[in-house]
């Protein structure tokens, strides 16, 4: 359904990227747990939900889901390198089984696929599944996935979207908080990630409409190894 007024798919997408930076100049200049590394990464919540919300409308968009695959996995292994040398704040990296948030997108386009695809439900469970292992390594991890498939699924009806992704949220806000707890920190030292429910009015808010120009798709793609890569060298140069 196309609203009159609202935000294109462009600008959204726009304000996520613009979220991210923010979030990653948190990760590598300001002061762990301080009042304003806090603030920014409320605000760097808003862009997971956000990326995932299109990668299921994506979904349901594009004239060839596999061609869709292969350009987050060409993407994905192109950002690899700047992620984890940004992730390990040095050269030569020392994180280089993490994968980048590209990845993570990547298993959840496919775990959409599963869902709409497979027609055997225990082989679409294993399958889903088998992503979900995979992605514990990735940025985002599987709760990447479970938010696609609760926008992919209910695609078209905002309000069950808004229920599961809220429940989703609520599960990895508690499990976040239970893992500060077990590794010494206070339990709240995690309440940033309440920042991804910034993303629902946001989203409550897009038109239908993709906006933007040709080229505006490849904004993300060129965006993210790119800015990661500038950081990471100015995160060694400064420290």
């Amino acid at each position: 359904m196309i609203k009159s007024r609202g935000m294109t798919s462009n600008v959204l997408k726009l304000i996520a990227i613009a979220a991210m930076l923010i979030d990653h100049i948190a990760w590598g200049f300001v002061p762990n747990g301080s009042v304003l590394w806090q603030v920014m990464h409320v605000i760097g919540r808003i862009t997971a939900p956000i990326m995932c919300f299109f990668i299921a409308e994506g979904y349901y968009h594009t004239h060839d889901v596999k061609k869709y695959a292969v350009r987050l996995g060409i993407f994905a292994l192109i950002a690899y390198l700047p992620f984890v040398f940004f992730e390990s704040h040095s050269w030569p990296p020392v994180h280089w089984f993490d994968l980048n948030v590209i990845f993570t997108l990547l298993f959840s386009l496919l775990a959409l696929w599963a869902w709409d695809k497979i027609e055997d439900k225990t082989l679409r469970i294993f399958v889903i599944v088998g992503l979900c292992i995979l992605s514990i390594p990735a940025d985002w991890m599987f709760f990447a996935i479970l938010y696609t498939l609760a926008f992919g699924i209910h695609h078209g009806d905002f309000k069950e979207q808004a229920k599961w992704f809220s429940i989703i949220s609520f599960v990895m806000v508690v499990l976040a908080s239970i893992g500060d707890v077990a590794m010494g920190y206070t339990f709240y030292k995690d309440f940033f990630q309440l920042g991804v429910f910034l993303a629902l009015p946001l989203l409550a808010m897009y038109t239908g409409e993709r906006g933007g120009g040709k080229c505006s798709k490849w904004i993300f793609y060129i965006f993210y190894p790119t800015h990661l890569l500038i950081l990471a060298i100015l995160i060694i140069l400064i420290k």
